[in-house]
Parts: C-alpha cells; sequence; structure tokens
C-alpha cells in the first residue's frame, strides 16, 4: 500500500492556513522610522524624491512621532537639517543645534514609550557634505573626525536620546563614542552601529532629504559594494568596541550580508531599507506597475528573513498599522 501523495500546497490553501504555518513573522515593535527636522519649519514640507516622507516642522515631528508610537513602531531615528552649516558640522554638537533640539522635542512628547535614535555623523551639518572634519588638502581626517564625534554623542545623550546611531564609517568610531558616553555619565546610552554601510547609489534621495551639501563621493570611507568579507570584518570590530547592535545599510541589494552578519554574531542586527528602495518602490506604485502595499509587507518580509531583527524603514508607521 502506498503512501498518500504529499500535497505542499494544503498549506496554502487559505489566509489562515498560511498565517499559522508563516516561518517569517514581522511585528511592528521590529521597526524603527527615520525622521527628519529641518530649523525654521512652521509647517512639513515633501520631499519631492520621497513620495509621502517630509522634512518636518519642530511641531509636525512631535505629533508624526506621537504616532508612529500609536502604531507600535519600535523606534525612530533623528535626522537634522540646519539652516547654516560649516566646515566642522559644528551644528551637530551645538546644544541648540536643531537635532538636539529635535532629541528633546520627541522625548518630551513621547517619554520611553518607544526608543529615541539619533543620527550621529556631521554630513548634514557640514559645508562640503562629508562625514568628518576634512584635512587642508580635502581628506577626510579620520582622528579629528573621532573627536567631534565624542562630543557630539554627549550632546545627544545630555539632550535625552535613548541610542545614538554613528554612521560615518570612521575607523575606531564605536570605541571613541562608547568611552565618551561611559566619561560623561551616559553609560545606559546604546549604541546602533553602522558597521556595515556601503558606498551606495541606493542613497540620493535621502541626500534631498537632508540637503546635502556633497561634492564628490565617499568612497574612501564608506565600503565597497562588491565586498562581503570586509563587512564581517567591520561589525566584528564594532562589537569589540562597545555596539549593543550592527546594522548593514542598503537592505535589500545586501540581503547576503544580513545573513552572514547574523550567523557569525550574537547581537541584534538591524538593516536600513533606505531611501533609494523605498523610493523606486513608491515611483513603480504610482505608475500602477507594482501593488503598492504587497510590495512593502513583501520587501520587509525579505530583510526580516535574511536575518534582521530591526528594520529601519520609511514605511514604518503605515506598516505597524497593517500588522497590528
Amino acid at each position: 500500500m502506498g503512501f498518500p501523495q504529499t500535497r505542499p500546497r494544503r498549506l496554502r490553501t487559505s489566509a489562515a492556513v498560511r498565517r499559522l504555518v508563516s516561518e517569517t513573522r514581522l511585528h511592528p515593535a521590529e521597526l524603527i522610522l527615520p525622521m527628519f527636522v529641518k530649523e525654521g519649519l512652521t509647517e512639513p514640507r515633501p520631499i519631492a524624491s520621497l513620495p509621502g516622507i517630509v522634512q518636518h516642522s519642530r511641531e509636525s515631528l512631535r505629533k508624526a512621532a506621537a504616532e508612529a508610537v500609536q502604531a507600535g513602531v519600535g523606534g525612530i531615528m533623528l535626522y537634522g537639517i540646519p539652516t547654516a552649516k560649516d566646515a566642522t558640522g559644528s551644528g551637530g554638537i551645538d546644544p541648540g543645534g536643531i537635532l538636539n533640539v529635535a532629541i528633546r522635542d520627541v522625548v518630551s512628547e513621547v517619554g520611553d514609550a518607544t526608543v529615541v535614535m539619533s543620527d550621529l555623523c556631521l554630513d548634514e551639518f557640514t559645508s562640503h557634505g562629508h562625514c568628518g572634519v576634512l584635512t587642508p588638502d580635502g581628506t577626510v581626517d579620520n582622528d579629528a573626525t573621532l573627536a567631534a564625534y565624542a562630543e557630539m554623542a554627549i550632546a545627544q545623550a545630555a539632550a535625552g536620546v535613548h541610542m545614538v546611531g554613528p554612521s560615518g564609517m570612521m575607523d575606531g568610531q564605536v570605541g571613541v563614542v562608547r568611552q565618551a558616553l561611559d566619561g560623561a555619565g551616559y553609560a545606559d546610552v546604546s549604541i546602533l552601529a553602522y558597521a556595515a554601510k556601503y558606498a551606495s547609489a541606493f542613497y540620493g534621495p535621502f541626500r534631498d532629504a537632508v540637503e546635502s551639501s556633497l561634492d564628490g563621493d565617499r568612497r574612501t570611507y564608506q565600503q565597497d559594494p562588491a565586498n562581503l568579507r570586509e563587512s564581517l570584518r567591520e561589525v566584528e570590530l564594532d562589537v569589540a568596541e562597545g555596539a549593543d547592535i550592527v546594522m548593514v545599510k542598503p537592505a535589500l541589494a545586501y540581503l547576503d550580508v544580513i545573513a552572514a552578519v547574523r550567523d557569525r554574531l550574537d547581537v541584534p542586527v538591524a538593516a536600513y531599507q533606505v531611501s533609494g528602495e523605498y523610493a523606486m518602490a513608491e515611483a513603480a506604485a504610482a505608475n500602477g506597475w507594482l501593488d503598492r502595499e504587497r510590495i512593502m509587507m513583501e520587501t520587509l518580509h525579505s530583510i526580516r528573513r535574511a536575518g534582521a531583527s530591526i528594520i529601519l524603514t520609511y514605511w514604518a508607521t503605515e506598516a505597524a498599522r497593517l500588522l497590528r
């Protein structure tokens, strides 16, 4: 007597059955919403290359942060856009600078109901658009930049941030930031390290969002998209220096990197679904070429399936509402 025919399709016959046997699950608490706040705005300003995303005023930022918390998102990552920039990015260190003010605003609004994070990098604040201080010949000075990052970390911690995100890809940045925070009495402020951040073409809309003044590229300090083993060395160094979470950026073109990092390390792994990934999907959906909601959830599931337990995405609030 033969065995009954195996029919895997039986486990796909209805939404309830598919939900029951789903191998990969998303939860709103795993989603982080990146948010931009621009100094001097009185109303939110749309970002043309990021449909549906805005540069916030301080007031609209507080409102959107509260809405994200209500939807259940796990965290908010803040980026500040100053009205004036200089060669050293001093606005990122100034306690009265827009990013530090925004941190205080959001923490005042949501308290500990979500994790308030802040980008720890100089590129939004420098007149040349690079992530660090430049030498006279125009190259990024790694060690001078680390000194600025240490000051920036303390300023953000003093503003009340729960987690800092050093994103400049300077050698030794995590260790310097950890030492600075501990030395200033902020040992409980954690570090989400942009550990594998690639020199990617997917960042274009983000640079519009922060009004980047970059002339040139960042290939001398961001990673080569062709390399994987280099990323594993980078993330291991960051963990050794004190990173609490490591992140791969971008996400969709680097799912193999996310999987490799997840296999190698036992700390939480994050991934950033960056502006170009979001903008491509939104543009295709606007033209009727893709089903927007399905693409949103499919891409997020792919990042989760690859091994990221935390996802930064511009869809965070919307996706969180769909998942509840």
